[in-house]
């Protein structure tokens, strides 16, 4: 066994690890009691509700990794396949305080709730959730708005939006069937109201029961918020898909016919990647593991753009899953000024084409240094950063080592919306790596001594710097980032092709074409 495998096993075994913490939920007391009140949890229910046999895309899953909630953020939000239709699936998860809604909930739905606006799909909720984590309701209560307003500015877009409500739906909770385009309530387990009835003896003094003031019955037969009253989960589920099939949805495009698998195992990315990120390692071994193999109708692998100038920015087309792609790979770590105005050229072509574009990082940023300032780094750099911000068609990124500074904006890092972004676990991104942000710390703190007249104590700073770069090291780590909401899920670098396959499949259910704001401009 080679040693950047060895070392990528490890990481993808505390990833599990990591991931086995967002499936456990509330623990096994909470998901035993769920069990024995005949409760399915939230993966079992999406489980029955997606196509048999189909993937199910799950996004964020370490939402809230270091803070004081727990993995997952009590919701799971992913992609499913349903009667046929790419969905947006979210699903509240009973057994972490009720479902109630923290902080990280709201910003893991805001994120599933962007990707459905920005590839035009349906969106399935299946609710049990007791409203807001009341002593968070500062930092959720006025943000939270938005996810109503989602939901409503979907039904406009006439993205569907479905809510099969399992159990309680309270106060915020009530307003995602209140507002959905479908209700299905299952009899005697749905309990939708604004306030329950301790709340409203506080407010009004009123005596009420659940049944009266939200059940399922109710609603299906008073109220008419209920559409559709399910006799249980299965046949609350079984409702759902039957809505999806009568959506008469219909994709932009149509799927490719055929594919020629990678030429290469994609088992053998494990053994790519090195330990010591600075070390290089070539992208286009990544590619013929990843895109679509020599075939009749397709041609080579990869078609390589301009391989001979900026050499340390791959460029080129190719396939995936029968589906072109532009792709930009980083292969010794740098971003000159060549690479810059290289990219700037292909991002633009890419546009003129419609062709969607793929970024792999593995970035230290742009050059710097005297020779390289007056050389135009800046300008070349603010070239390519500004052909990728106004690039039209569908992005995608996987940083699959390093991604630092300003290079991670020009290679499409979070803050440029790709559609979608996946980590590896052998990736790390900050604003530089920890050694050489401790020794920036350094000189400036050495420089202001001596601007004071004082004398600088390097012995005594060597403690700082040991604890900023133990800092900057966590905080540029795969798990962190995760759990920030900075990447969609870090992944597994064998599933790469599949994901990245689904992603290209989703981002068909809405026509794009590439921006017509700038022609080509040659380096």
């Amino acid at each position: 066994m080679s040693t950047h495998r060895e070392a990528m096993l490890d990481k993808l075994a505390a990833l599990d690890t990591e991931h086995a913490k967002a499936v456990a939920g509330g623990g096994e007391k909470y998901v035993g009691r769920h069990h024995a009140r005949g409760k399915l949890l939230p993966r079992e229910r999406i489980e029955l509700l997606v196509d048999e046999g189909s993937a199910f895309l799950e996004l964020s899953p370490l939402a809230g990794w270091g803070s004081d909630f727990p993995v997952g953020a009590s919701v799971v939000t992913g992609i499913g396949v349903v009667e046929g239709v790419e969905c947006m699936i979210t699903a509240n998860d009973p057994t972490v305080k009720g479902g109630a809604s923290n902080p990280w909930t709201v910003k893991k739905i805001f994120r599933a709730s962007q990707i459905a606006e920005e590839n035009g799909l349906p969106t399935v909720s299946l609710v049990e959730s007791g409203g807001a984590d009341l002593p968070t309701q500062k930092e959720i209560f006025i943000p939270g708005g938005k996810l109503f307003r989602d939901i409503t500015r979907a039904s406009a877009r006439k993205q569907p939006t479905v809510a099969l409500v399992f159990g309680n739906s309270t106060a915020g909770g009530a307003y995602v069937p209140g507002m959905s385009d479908y209700t299905v309530m299952v009899r005697e387990q749905a309990k939708v109201f604004l306030g329950g009835p301790p709340l409203v003896k506080m407010a009004t003094g009123e005596e009420s029961d659940d049944e009266s003031l939200g059940g399922a019955e109710m609603h299906a037969r008073i109220s008419g918020l209920a559409d559709y009253l399910a006799e249980d989960e299965l046949d609350a589920i079984r409702i759902g898909r039957r809505i999806v099939a009568r959506l008469n949805w219909r994709k932009a495009s149509a799927a490719p016919a055929s594919f020629a698998e990678p030429d290469e195992d994609p088992d053998g990315l494990l053994d790519l990647i090195p330990t010591d990120l600075k070390e290089p390692f070539d992208p286009r071994e990544v590619i013929r593991r990843v895109c679509d193999g020599v075939s009749a109708t397709n041609g080579a692998v990869f078609d390589e753009f301009k391989p001979l100038y900026g050499t340390s920015l791959v460029t080129g087309w190719a396939r995936i899953h029968g589906r072109p792609v532009g792709i930009l790979a980083n292969a010794q770590g740098v971003l000159f000024s060549e690479e810059a105005q290289k990219a700037t050229q292909f991002v633009q072509l890419a546009n003129q084409t419609d062709t969607p574009l793929l970024f792999l990082h593995n970035t230290t940023g742009y050059m710097v240094g005297k020779e390289y300032e007056q050389g135009g780094i800046i300008k070349h750099g603010a070239m390519m950063i500004n052909a990728i911000s106004n690039s039209t068609v569908p992005h995608l990124s996987v940083i699959m080592g390093a991604s630092y500074g300003a290079g991670n904006y020009g290679m499409n890092g979070r803050a440029y919306d790709p559609r979608f972004l996946f980590t590896w676990p052998s990736a790390k991104s900050a604003v530089m790596g920890p050694q050489q942000l401790a020794g920036v710390l350094e000189i400036v703190a050495q420089q202001s001594a001596e601007a004071k007249g004082e004398v600088f104590d390097a012995e005594g700073f060597k403690g700082i710097k040991e604890i900023v770069e133990a800092q900057i090291e966590e905080q540029s780590l795969p798990h962190f980032l995760s759990g920030m909401l900075y990447d969609d899920g870090v992944i597994d670098p064998r599933d790469t092709r599949t994901i990245l396959g689904i992603c290209l499949s989703v981002i068909e259910n809405m026509p794009y074409v590439g921006t017509d704001r700038f022609g080509v401009f040659r380096p």
